[in-house]
């Protein structure tokens, strides 16, 4: 099974897993890492690689980490690096990838993280919701 390290700024790691939970029900091998604004990037490492201790040395883990290119990101991408045959990394975290996520976590790591693209993709969407005057268009 495909163990996960959700990754962000702020309290928004915590946050998301447990609305996730709230939806889908407790998930084993899920931790959360959040970066604060008083911590060093060092600590965050650390606080990374304790997340990657606590599940199976052949795990497979997924760092679902909030946005590219930042602290969590570059810190995550360093620990993945080292361990490309068995971890990987996303951005762009939203609840219907994480969500998606667990209802995908018996495949391999490469095909997850190339359907998670999708899904967040696809999570992101508008309300168009028609005036009075106007009418449905045919599909």
């Amino acid at each position: 099974m495909l163990a996960f390290v959700v990754v962000s700024h702020g309290s928004f790691a915590r946050g998301i897993v447990d609305s996730s939970y709230m939806i889908f029900g407790k998930q084993d091998k899920v931790q959360t890492v959040t970066f604060q604004l008083d911590e060093e990037p060092s600590v965050l490492t650390e606080k990374l690689m304790a997340a990657v201790d606590r599940f199976d040395a052949d795990d497979q883990v997924l760092f679902m980490v909030d946005l590219w290119g930042g602290s969590p990101f570059n810190a995550a991408s360093r620990i993945v690096a080292e361990h490309t045959d068995r971890m990987g990394l996303v951005t762009g975290l939203n609840l219907p990838m994480l969500i998606e996520a667990y209802t995908v976590r018996d495949k391999p790591i490469d095909d997850v993280i190339a359907h998670l693209e999708e899904t967040g993709k696809i999570g992101i969407k508008h309300l168009n919701l028609l005036k009075e005057d106007e009418e449905d268009e045919p599909l």
